[in-house]
């Protein structure tokens, strides 16, 4: 199968196939996580977000996710890292800065059951706290 051709503008260019935002990868080894977590951070209804700029020049923005115990089974912790992973793939790139690493910890009780926008509200609410302490 080929890719459909993308149409010419005014000027006769053909528009870029990737927009020019800034990759987003999943942070997955545990040295990071507790790089994040002595780092910055701000708490709200529905999550806690840690924060962490990175000293190298890559661009990348790294995103974690954990839900401890204390959420409950394997199935209700899984259902919050979910909802997390949801509420980034919406709200993070608008608040976000490259070169920082992003950790969500899941709350006990309210991060399954809070609405998604007001989710997705403590996110942008979190990163601009974040960004002006920093």
């Amino acid at each position: 199968m080929t890719p459909p051709e993308a149409s010419l503008d005014t000027r006769g260019n053909t528009p870029p196939a990737v927009s020019s935002c800034h990759p987003v990868n999943v942070l997955r080894h545990r040295a990071d996580f507790l790089r994040a977590a002595r780092a910055l951070r701000r708490g709200t209804d529905g999550m806690l977000v840690q924060a962490r700029q990175r000293d190298d020049d890559d661009p990348t923005i790294r995103v974690g996710y954990t839900c401890s115990k204390k959420i409950g089974n394997a199935v209700a912790r899984n259902r919050a890292k979910r909802r997390l992973r949801a509420v980034v793939a919406e709200a993070l790139l608008p608040g976000a800065q490259p070169g920082w690493d992003y950790v969500l910890v899941g709350r006990p009780g309210v991060t399954i059951d809070r609405d998604f926008l007001a989710l997705k509200r403590d996110l942008a609410y979190a990163l601009r706290k974040i960004h002006a302490q920093a």
